[in-house]
């Protein structure tokens, strides 16, 4: 597809690198030369040097035949007024990143008045993520498929955990469940695990089921399973004015500790029933006074990293809370998985990953059959959602006589809403979805599963 990105930030950069590599034609639009030039330099994408709001410029980089345009600059102004006239001018679908609290009550109003395909707000979508995982704390992510009757949920397993030293099959006899462990991460390798792998002390394993099943399987394994019933949250900004909304509607006990006394008094008119602390969130004094070594859950989401960091290296040396970091700077992903901070939410890999699923929906409507995707273990690891159509190659063949090549693993089956975990004998139908995770990435049809 020719794609249109307004923006060469952080959001516009993890786009760039990952359509461009999906083969899509990729035109970049932003004001600054060298941080435009350093991005087409190191991507396969052309550039132009311009305001997105400017019609000549999406002229120059082709909006009348381009089939999407995403705007993602830091404004929300330019980001819709950008849209407004690439639907104008080419009638091409288009994303606008919004973040303003204010619009984000009345998205609905602005996206259908303005033509948009899609309207994503990062803080809006990183509370939505944390929110998951406090249902269920023992988690490090959690993504869902078939409108969310599935989940792959990735946890660490521990010394003591019953599943050290244990092979897959051994595992699936001692301990029933209608699971499969569908991805091993262990020293940095990704594993697409057969019936004899080992699983050791501190895996990163991925497990997919429905969510009951799923729940019920970490409940046998002695893993806790409850949602937190209380949350300290260090900074007051959006994503934590979200996350605290979503988890009071739960009944989560909140608790907010913002430096700025300002902000603190417009959170204690917009949050009346959650505690708002003033003070400086990086004060081990203040933590302790507050209850740091009782708290079930602790998210720390200043605008800074390293607070971010330390906070919850803190949070880990006094407590035995869920943790959740966030970071906004991708580059120091392999640093911070050696400190073993619980969930890290990157906000930018956030709005890209659903950006992405958007423009994978429209190659769906083109040909592919492509329903959702998720990117996992640092994006070496695609888990993949496909439609079966009437003509597929894998319709009414047993799996154990499929030609399935190396490293791919069919994980669900969804035949007329009944989700099952298949077996060497499931068979595959015309209408059916199929979840399959794969270290072979850019897979486009399910017939690529096939040798």
């Amino acid at each position: 597809m020719q794609i249109i990105i307004v923006g060469c930030g952080n959001v516009g950069t993890t786009l760039t690198e990952q359509l461009s590599s999906e083969e899509h034609n990729i035109t970049v639009i932003d004001l600054e030369k060298n941080r435009l030039q350093n991005l087409i330099n190191s991507y396969d994408a052309m550039g132009v040097i311009g305001n997105g709001i400017s019609f000549a410029v999406q002229k120059e980089a082709g909006v009348e035949e381009a089939d999407l345009l995403i705007a993602v600059t830091g404004s929300d102004e330019v980001n819709l007024l950008c849209c407004l006239i690439a639907r104008k001018a080419g009638g091409c679908h288009t994303i606008a990143r919004v973040r303003n609290p204010i619009y984000n009550m009345e998205i609905g109003y602005i996206k259908d008045e303005l033509g948009l395909s899609m309207i994503i707000n990062p803080e809006y979508t990183a509370a939505e993520e944390m929110t998951r995982l406090l249902k269920f704390p023992s988690a490090i992510t959690i993504d869902s498929f078939t409108k969310g009757r599935v989940e792959v949920v990735k946890c660490r397993v521990g010394e003591d955990s019953a599943l050290c030293d244990q092979s897959l099959q051994q595992i699936t006899s001692r301990i029933k469940g209608d699971v499969l462990i569908c991805t091993v991460e262990r020293d940095g390798d990704v594993y697409i695990p057969g019936g004899n792998f080992i699983i050791r002390a501190r895996d990163e394993i991925s497990v997919v089921g429905t969510s009951q099943k799923t729940l019920a399987f970490f409940k046998k394994l002695g893993v806790p399973v409850t949602r937190a019933r209380n949350v300290m949250i260090i900074g007051g900004g959006k994503t934590s004015y979200y996350l605290a909304k979503q988890l009071m509607a739960m009944g989560i006990q909140i608790k907010i500790i913002e430096i700025n006394k300002e902000r603190c008094d417009e959170l204690s008119e917009l949050l009346p029933k959650a505690f708002i602390i003033h003070g400086d969130g990086t004060d081990r004094n203040l933590l302790l006074q507050e209850g740091i070594i009782q708290a079930e859950a602790f998210v720390a989401l200043t605008n800074v990293d390293e607070e971010n960091i330390m906070l919850s290296l803190f949070a880990k040396s006094v407590s035995k809370a869920k943790l959740i970091t966030h970071v906004h700077r991708i580059s120091y992903d392999e640093i911070i998985d050696s400190l073993d901070i619980g969930s890290v939410i990157y906000p930018k890999y956030l709005t890209a990953e659903h950006i992405i699923k958007y423009v994978r929906a429209m190659n769906n409507s083109l040909g592919s059959n492509i329903e959702t995707l998720y990117r996992l273990n640092d994006n070496r690891v695609e888990a993949l959602e496909f439609s079966i159509k009437k003509d597929s190659p894998v319709i009414g063949i047993p799996l154990q006589k499929m030609a399935i090549k190396p490293n791919i693993l069919i994980c669900s089956i969804n035949h007329k809403g009944s989700i099952s975990i298949p077996s060497g004998q499931s068979v595959i139908r015309a209408g059916d979805s199929v979840i399959v995770v794969t270290t072979n990435t850019r897979l486009n049809d399910i017939k690529d599963i096939l040798k």
